[in-house]
């Protein structure tokens, strides 16, 4: 019996890579499609298309004989990438582009299934001024008024994913992540998000010093580990129901309560030094009522279970980063002797 075949287009990225991963242990044939390679394990992918999913020829390439799409290739990061407005054009143009093209192409190719990764970005800033109590249930989109131009190309996309629903007669399967995080994800070089910046700045800071957080530390978010949103997205890509619907976790808590629990984590005693820069929204954080009706499933991980996990990577990539380079060492010692 032939395996079904699937692309995973992202699977150069955090949620991707891990993604092909489980696709491949439950017995699809994957093959992945990025910009880049995926940087901090070898692809589980069958096939992996290293090419730019913003040019059309690549995106038909990367189509060719699969029939179910997960769509997670994105430009994007984290607050210091998406909120200081510098990078609004690409972020836009890059998105757009890709998704134009695996609709277009796949629809011509013969994909019969189409998954989508939204954002909790695409709520409105109106409904999230409160941090105690945001509002980010799916109806609540509309009036729209995302905080962010990645927001806006967000609800552009869901837009277009069910405009070829409806005109080409295709399944298509949407869903608005909230703050995914976990190991093998980007920890460093400004698209990193709160999770592991943090993360990595403990691990950095000496025992007895202090590590930076942006604003007040009092907005709230809730984070939701990776494998926990996989198991989301593979429910509703077997279920008949379309969404949009968040993937999210329920448990909120204050920037400053995910550094201290990080913090406790580590074992260290460090203060927080709270300086300026770009924050987002006060608050948000997902509302699992209509995953819980449509799915008969809610996230039920603790926060403090994931960031166990992504610490004790994270802190192995920083030693890593920080170890002295053994081949300057060792070519060191075969030109100079070893006394």
């Amino acid at each position: 019996m032939q395996r079904k075949r699937v692309l995973v287009c992202g699977a150069g990225g955090f949620i991707g890579g891990h993604l092909a991963k489980r696709l491949k242990k439950e017995g699809y044939w994957v093959r992945g499609a990025d910009i880049k390679e995926y940087e901090y394990a070898e692809s589980a992918a069958d096939e992996f298309l290293l090419g730019d999913l913003t040019d059309t020829a690549t995106a038909k390439t990367a189509l060719n004989g699969v029939g179910e799409v997960y769509q997670l290739a994105a430009d994007m990061g984290g607050a210091g990438y998406l909120f200081t407005g510098e990078n609004d054009a690409a972020v836009m143009h890059n998105s757009a582009m890709i998704n134009l093209n695996i609709l277009e192409q796949g629809c011509r190719a013969g994909v019969e299934r189409f998954f989508f990764s939204s954002s909790a970005c695409v709520y409105p800033e109106y409904n999230q001024l409160d941090p105690d109590n945001p509002n980010c249930s799916e109806e609540s989109v509309y009036p729209a008024d995302p905080d962010s131009d990645y927001g806006w190309e967000k609800i552009f996309g869901e837009r277009l994913y069910f405009a070829y629903m409806r005109n080409f007669n295709v399944a298509v399967r949407v869903a608005r992540f909230h703050n995914v995080f976990g190991p093998e994800g980007t920890w460093r070089g400004g698209k990193e998000k709160a999770p592991a910046a943090i993360c990595r700045k403990v691990a950095e800071a000496p025992d007895g010093g202090e590590i930076e957080i942006w604003g007040d530390g009092k907005q709230t978010r809730s984070f939701l580990i990776v494998e926990e949103c996989l198991e989301g997205m593979r429910r509703l890509m077997d279920s008949e129901w379309p969404g949009p619907v968040n993937i999210g976790s329920e448990e909120m808590v204050t920037i400053n309560r995910l550094a201290e629990i990080i913090i406790d984590i580590s074992g260290k005693k460090l203060g927080i030094k709270h300086i300026s820069g770009p924050l987002g929204v006060r608050g948000r954080c997902s509302d699992n009522r209509l995953i819980r009706e449509k799915l008969g499933w809610v996230p039920t991980r603790l926060l403090r279970d994931g960031l166990e996990t992504t610490y004790e990577w994270i802190s192995k990539q920083v030693e890593k980063a920080n170890a002295p380079d053994r081949h300057y060492e060792r070519a060191n010692i075969l030109t100079h002797g070893h006394k």
